[in-house]
């Protein structure tokens, strides 16, 4: 998206005040959080070696930011995009029981995003992941958890009411569940994007399913790696996927904003159909995909939640800058700073 300045924009809260609120929403939701889908805190990395197939590859085409390492002979390690790989290296090594799982704070370098409103060069979120049985490897128990997360957020955007009076809150009772393929069908004539502003204008909270395999059009929702989340199950609703986004409607920037990616994760017969569909086959020789292979990592299901993100939504922030330190190109900040919008 471009960037976009909301006509006669206000300041909810000053920039100092501000940064006790980060505090307060960040503290509250972890907290509901890690009760709600029983996770435990654990200390992640900010890089990992390269060419072990343990960093994310997102959309499967964005660089990581890379550095050589004098005490390792100058390998190369390169900074997390996220961590959805890592935590299920982590929930087999700590030998964690289905149901339960751990979550984390998760600081990465996204160096090739366009710069706007929502999108920084700097992305902290909490990425959490789960140990789950094959029996839950099913669209049901991914609701079930996209419903424990809406929860918590509601519950924290309550929070932020009893505090701040004058931020009311905005999210409707209940998320909304639709499939890519049945988004498609309402709106055909529609890019993706474009889909995803219609029904979440028209819900105000949704969960979109099936974000990575190819549609009846011959494209894709959006992109996903081949590794990490299930996009290409067949289930019993007749569509594919075990994944999907969570969208709020954002009512101050009038956009679908998204505050989740999540899923259940590749099971090897998934990871190797994926790989094949992706054209990569050959990371299946990387030590991530052999590990999998081997049976050698848990089943599970996780996903990250940007903090900022979630900070800038609850607080009525035009800009992601508001509520966290990043830079900026010269000619955005000068425009923010003409429109009350006060960057850290």
């Amino acid at each position: 998206m471009a960037l976009v300045i909301p006509k006669n924009y206000k300041l909810k809260l000053l920039p100092e005040t501000t940064e006790q609120a980060i505090k307060m929403v960040k503290t509250s939701f972890e907290k509901c959080l890690s009760q709600s889908l029983n996770l435990r805190r654990v200390t992640a990395p900010l890089f990992v070696m390269s060419g072990t197939g343990i960093n994310d590859d997102l959309n499967g085409f964005e660089r990581a930011v890379s550095f050589p390492v004098k005490n390792l002979g100058d390998r190369r390690a390169e900074v997390v995009h996220s961590l959805a790989k890592w935590k299920r290296m982590k929930l087999g090594s700590y030998g964690i029981a289905p149901g339960y799982g751990l979550y984390t704070d998760m600081n990465a370098i996204r160096a090739d995003e366009e710069l706007d409103n929502l999108h920084s060069l700097y992305v902290d979120q909490w990425d959490w992941k789960q140990c789950i049985q094959a029996d839950d490897r099913n669209l049901e128990y991914l609701k079930m958890a996209v419903t424990k997360i809406y929860c918590a957020m509601k519950e924290t955007e309550c929070l932020v009411y009893e505090t701040y009076p004058h931020i009311t809150p905005s999210l409707p009772e209940k998320i909304k569940f639709i499939h890519s393929e049945e988004l498609l069908e309402m709106y055909p004539a529609m890019t993706p994007k474009e889909r995803e502003t219609a029904i979440t204008r028209k819900h105000g909270a949704v969960f979109i399913i099936g974000i990575g395999a190819e549609l009846a059009d011959g494209m894709r929702h959006d992109g996903r790696a081949a590794d990490y989340d299930d996009w290409s199950t067949p289930t019993f609703d007749g569509f594919k996927g075990l994944n999907g986004d969570i969208l709020l409607w954002n009512p101050l920037l009038e956009c679908a904003f998204e505050i989740s990616s999540m899923g259940i994760r590749v099971d090897k017969k998934a990871l190797k159909r994926q790989l094949e569909i992706a054209g990569c086959p050959e990371k299946a020789e990387l030590s991530f995909h052999k590990a999998l292979f081997n049976d050698e990592l848990p089943l599970s299901i996780g996903g990250g939640i940007g903090q900022s993100r979630l900070c800038m939504f609850f607080l009525q922030k035009a800009h992601i800058g508001e509520v966290q330190a990043s830079i900026w190109p010269e000619e955005q900040m000068a425009v923010c700073a003409d429109n009350n919008i006060h960057l850290l």
